[in-house]
């Protein structure tokens, strides 16, 4: 399979354009690559749904940052990040209404016939929720009580009493779908628009369900059970497909999109995939050595020797203990790193005292010129 090019590519736009600059540039190439104008061109046909697929995507607020942040795969998603499939051409005609005026094809191609009467879709839903760091590092399943539009109890979704039955759409003779023929500069253009008296379902309700009202859907509860990968983080979304609010009649559910928030930990600050732990190492340790453990975020405590004259602001890097990458970018595990800072106690016994001023003298205590050299270059580096 061919690799996807970028939306922006495919546009010819840059990822600064503005929605008007995106349809135009749609617009342009939708009627140079049309199939009515390039009859049994593969190449163009191609291209006209590459076109179709990002146009879909960029003039959508929300499925363009999706994009612009995690590319063609999105973290909890399907395939993409945009809960699609490859678009055939119903879909791009269904969507032609934005740039052309109502859905519209060219003479001789995709007229009324072969068309899909029109779905309701649910509105989508969404959720919030806080993970602790432990939870990131595993991924988690959660279960929501949801407030949502369910299908109708009384009618089973179908929007009329039991027992009735609907009628052929007079408007439309069941199609879902008027049409009119204009003349353009490129032929004949036939431009077609849902029926406005059956909504492009084909059929209208002779009898209409009492307890939903003919919508096919009622106020209810559903426990939902959102599984949540590792490794995801603060301000991710997560797209759940098929759980938001029921479809009126039959119709296509919405999704629900989980916004991932993080809790603080106490233990560890996280930057990326990795995790830092401040280490306070006591003063004995730090001059003389030894061994201290250090904890995971798998709970368990890793033991790691201390070589002796350990200076503050020395870091390690333990590889791999850090958090998962989420699934499709990138793989393994970040890094758990350790700062060390030496821990000097603000009160001394009078022994304690005594026995480290037998010291202060010391050249050893007073560190080398190569240590000051450097202690002051980290200071100026900091401050600068």
């Amino acid at each position: 399979m061919a690799q996807k090019r970028d939306y922006y590519e495919v546009l010819g736009v840059d990822k600064n354009a503005t929605e008007d600059q995106i349809k135009k540039a749609y617009r342009t190439i939708a009627i140079k690559y049309h199939p009515d104008r390039n009859p049994g061109n593969k190449e163009a046909e191609e291209k006209f749904k590459e076109a179709a697929e990002a146009y879909d995507v960029l003039h959508d607020p929300q499925k363009r940052q999706q994009y612009d942040t995690f590319g063609f795969s999105a973290p909890g998603g399907g395939f993409d990040p945009f809960g699609g499939t490859s678009m055939n051409m119903d879909d791009i005609f269904s969507m032609f209404g934005d740039i052309f005026g109502g859905r519209a094809g060219f003479s001789g191609f995709g007229g009324g016939g072969g068309r899909k009467r029109q779905q309701h879709r649910g509105s989508d839903l969404r959720l919030k929720v806080r993970l602790s760091l432990e939870e990131i590092a595993h991924g988690v399943t959660k279960k929501f009580k949801v407030r949502k539009d369910i299908t109708c109890s009384h009618c089973h979704g179908t929007g009329a009493e039991v027992g009735s039955t609907n009628d052929q759409c007079p408007t439309c003779h069941g199609s879902g779908i008027i049409t009119h023929t204009t003349q353009s500069i490129f032929g004949m253009m036939q431009t077609q628009g849902v029926c406005p008296t059956c909504g492009g379902e084909g059929t209208v309700i002779k009898n209409k369900c009492k307890h939903c009202g003919g919508t096919g859907v009622e106020k209810g509860e559903e426990v939902v059970e959102i599984k949540l990968p590792a490794g995801v983080a603060e301000g991710m979304i997560v797209n759940v497909q098929g759980k938001g609010n029921a479809g009126q009649r039959k119709g296509i559910s919405g999704d629900i999109q989980v916004f991932i928030e993080e809790e603080e930990n106490d233990t560890f600050i996280r930057d990326d995939n990795d995790l830092i732990y401040n280490l306070l190492l006591d003063f004995p340790t730090a001059a003389l050595g030894g061994e201290v453990e250090i904890p995971t975020i798998e709970g368990t405590k890793l033991k790691v020797k201390m070589e002796p004259g350990t200076q503050p602001g020395k870091t390690m890097r333990l590889r791999g203990k850090g958090l998962p990458a989420v699934k499709g970018y990138g793989s393994g595990n970040g890094d758990l790193v350790v700062n060390v800072s030496v821990y000097i106690p603000k009160t001394l016994t009078r022994e304690e005292k005594k026995a480290i001023e037998e010291f202060r003298d010391s050249d050893n205590f007073k560190g080398d010129a190569a240590t000051k050299r450097s202690i002051f270059q980290k200071f100026k580096n900091y401050f600068s």
